[in-house]
């Protein structure tokens, strides 16, 4: 069984950084695809950046430029590097494996201006 465990989130001021962390148990983890979801309050939760196995990385518009995702496969670690970080990414922020259908706890990420 695949688990999901987040960690990174926390209070930033507006234009700063923050990076997520995903660790992935199971077996497999290098032909994943993996996926950083947000959803804030009150709102659906949305696509914010993936990854394939081979590295090739596709974002949401609002995040292009400022964030990078990025894994280390003998870590089975995904990474969520979030840069000039603005008060409308606050939202739970959610690991996800498509493959499997597995999603992470989430950890929240609040900025403020």
């Amino acid at each position: 069984q695949v688990q999901l465990v987040e960690s990174g989130g926390g209070l930033v001021q507006s234009g700063g950084s923050l990076r997520l962390s995903c660790v992935a148990s199971g077996s497999n983890f290098n032909l994943y695809v993996m996926a950083w979801y947000r959803q804030a309050a009150g709102k659906q939760r949305e696509l914010v950046a993936s990854i394939i196995s081979g590295g090739k990385t596709n974002y949401a518009d609002s995040v292009k430029g400022r964030f990078t995702i990025f894994r280390n496969n003998t870590k089975k670690t995904v990474y969520l590097q979030m840069n000039s970080l603005k008060p409308e990414d606050t939202a739970v922020y959610y690991c996800h494996n498509p493959t499997r259908g597995i999603w992470g706890q989430g950890t929240l990420v609040t900025v403020s201006s």
